[in-house]
């Protein structure tokens, strides 16, 4: 190595100066403007490893369920100031109710109304009294104002029981609209629960209340009737399921989700697909899609065999015996086989009697 007068530098002295130099750029930095965040590197530097230990399995798992707990609690404060600025004040709920329906479904909406669904000054005294929310959900068609859409808007002005979204209708759009009713819903109404039920199956109101208000402590929960079906890669079969490979080997089953019929889900659950709408993935299957959601986050599920009981004789036997089903519909048909002949006989004869909710402990 040479120096400017053309001399040189002894082999031996190039380890010490090198060393000299390290100690003299961590002690004071060149520039003396250096960031904050440069400086606690530079610092980090100079210093031996953490004396800290490793994070074992117990902590790295608390710290993880930490992290999620805040990430819901910063989920539901975002939702909140956006509902503000927006002059949209929420209002408060006790729960929820969408009911998935079609252009098509009005004979199914309407035996819905000539059963479980309370009609008029009675839905509207079901929600100042007992804060629970029931509409039928519904998009729009590909076409504007289109003769369909027509047929909702006078539907819905005798009736006054719809929820409308920024949807576009069509049969394998479920996951999407699913999604989309959970943020609509959650920007309206601040609820301690969001349910989905389809439009052919039977519910018991005060049955589904009380259940609820049990789990009404816990800051996550999602439940419904819990399954684990096969994962299906042939085409042309009704649950086809495109992006099969995803789930391991030919053969393999889905991770346990709830049931499509009906589920419920808390306030955080629905405030975090809210505000992860965008990057929330939808497989083929909307109940697929949902279950997915709650991967990776710290969710209590909650497998409840009352919300799936089978249509008479199964919940009528236990109707008699005081045990009352939460919904009821036929598996063979992923709802009440011909609904709109059968499920006033299913409520007759598996229903809790119209008195139930208003009495119900919430």
């Amino acid at each position: 190595m040479k120096t400017r007068n053309g001399g040189k530098v002894s082999a031996k002295w190039i380890p010490v100066l090198s060393l000299s130099f390290f100690i003299l750029d961590c002690g004071f930095p060149l520039n003396p403007t250096i960031s904050f965040y440069h400086a606690i590197d530079a610092t980090n530097s100079c210093r031996s490893y953490p004396r800290t230990a490793p994070l074992t399995r117990r902590s790295g798992r608390s710290l993880d369920k930490s992290i999620s707990t805040l990430q819901m609690e910063l989920a539901a404060t975002r939702i909140s100031e956006l509902t503000h600025e927006e002059g949209l004040p929420r209002k408060k709920a006790f729960i929820v109710i969408g009911i998935n329906t079609a252009f098509s479904s009005r004979k199914r909406r309407d035996s819905v109304r000539q059963t479980w669904m309370p009609q008029g000054e009675r839905l509207l005294q079901l929600e100042q009294e007992k804060g629970i929310i029931i509409r039928f959900m519904i998009g729009h068609s590909a076409t504007s104002n289109s003769i369909l859409d027509r047929a909702i808007d006078s539907e819905d002005s005798q009736h006054k029981d719809f929820l409308r979204l920024e949807h576009v209708e069509g049969y394998h759009e479920l996951s999407a609209k699913t999604k989309i009713f959970f943020s609509t819903a959650v920007a309206k109404w601040d609820a301690d629960f969001y349910v989905k039920v389809d439009d052919d199956v039977h519910v018991n109101l005060g049955m589904l209340a009380a259940t609820l208000a049990r789990h009404r402590s816990k800051p996550r929960v999602y439940i419904g009737c819990m399954k684990s079906g096969p994962v299906l890669s042939e085409k042309n079969v009704k649950y086809h399921e495109p992006e099969y490979w995803k789930f391991g080997e030919e053969g393999n089953k889905y991770f346990r989700h709830a049931t499509g019929q009906i589920y419920a889900i808390s306030k955080d659950l629905a405030t975090y697909i809210s505000i992860n709408q965008p990057i929330l993935h939808k497989y083929a299957n909307e109940d697929v899609s949902l279950g997915s959601w709650f991967i990776g986050l710290e969710v209590e599920h909650i497998d409840d065999r009352n919300m799936c009981c089978r249509t008479p004789p199964d919940c009528e036997w236990k109707a008699q015996a005081g045990n009352v089903c939460i919904a009821s519909f036929d598996w063979s048909c992923s709802g009440i086989c011909k609904s709109v002949e059968n499920i006033k006989s299913v409520h007759e004869k598996c229903g809790e009697g119209d008195a139930a909710v208003w009495s119900a402990l919430i």
